[in-house]
């Protein structure tokens, strides 16, 4: 029994492009190509795919996971242990940043400093400070946050209206491109993905891709944001969340 990369991707939720990556650097490689070259998987590399993908979501970089796969003398137990650490320091990291964010929740709302006439121009009848007080609960210890506050503060109303347009001319190429049937993993939507990443890193602080690729899952799994996006052009949410993960994959290697 063997199977197309198109339906390992759908067994595995990933992307067509990610097996296609792990195929380039050697980590999965199909057991059998069919005479045209295409991609055949067997149930044994659908099983060193679980493997890889278990190894991912504990944060280990590729390299490091083909070591755990391949090398005869790596020991799991150890890399497992020095990856408890990590995860365990990092948890402490968030408790203190917890910590924090009991005094963020009565910290200052969004420093959009514009007159009322000059808000209403910008945001017409759109609070933006509306979800301010929930931003602060939830990221307030942050360094991004702090950043985001920073330059807020200092953006005038054209800096807000050239913001704006930014993201109205991006979402109209973003609905041309889903309408024009551009699969999330292909080079264009990947470059709307980037060219988003890009945005936030402009505008409101420096995103990595892992730290896009975190906003991609929100883009989803909360319905405001959902909603948001699906205004553009209904399934944009979920299209551009495997767009950027697509994106952040292909970055990762």
């Amino acid at each position: 029994m063997s199977y197309s990369v198109g339906q390992v991707a759908g067994f595995a939720k990933v992307t067509v492009r990610t097996l296609h990556h792990y195929d380039d650097i050697g980590l999965l490689a199909p057991g059998e190509r069919t005479r045209a070259g295409h991609r055949r998987y067997s149930d044994a590399d659908l099983d060193r795919l679980q493997r890889i993908l278990f190894y991912r979501e504990l944060g280990f970089p590729l390299d490091e996971v083909a070591a755990l796969l391949d090398d005869p003398d790596a020991d799991p137990r150890a890399q497992l242990r020095r990856q408890h650490e990590l995860l365990t320091a990092r948890i402490e990291q968030l408790s203190e940043m917890a910590a924090a964010v009991e005094q963020a929740m009565e910290a200052r709302r969004m420093g959009i400093d514009l007159t009322p006439e000059e808000r209403f121009e910008v945001f017409g009848d759109k609070d933006p400070e509306q979800y301010a007080d929930e931003a602060a609960a939830r990221w307030g210890g942050t360094e991004a946050y702090a950043e985001s506050q920073r330059r807020v503060a200092r953006y005038t109303k054209e800096d807000w209206k050239r913001l704006q347009a930014e993201v109205a001319d991006w979402s109209e190429r973003y609905a041309a491109l889903m309408a024009a049937g551009e699969p999330p993993a292909g080079e264009a939507a990947m470059c709307m993905a980037e060219e988003h990443r890009q945005h936030i890193g402009t505008w409101y602080y420096d995103c990595s891709y892992e730290t896009h690729r975190c906003l991609a899952g929100m883009y989803v799994a909360d319905e405001r944001f959902k909603a948001f996006y699906d205004a553009m052009r209904p399934g944009l949410a979920e299209h551009l969340k495997d767009a950027i993960t697509a994106n952040a994959d292909r970055r990762a290697g």
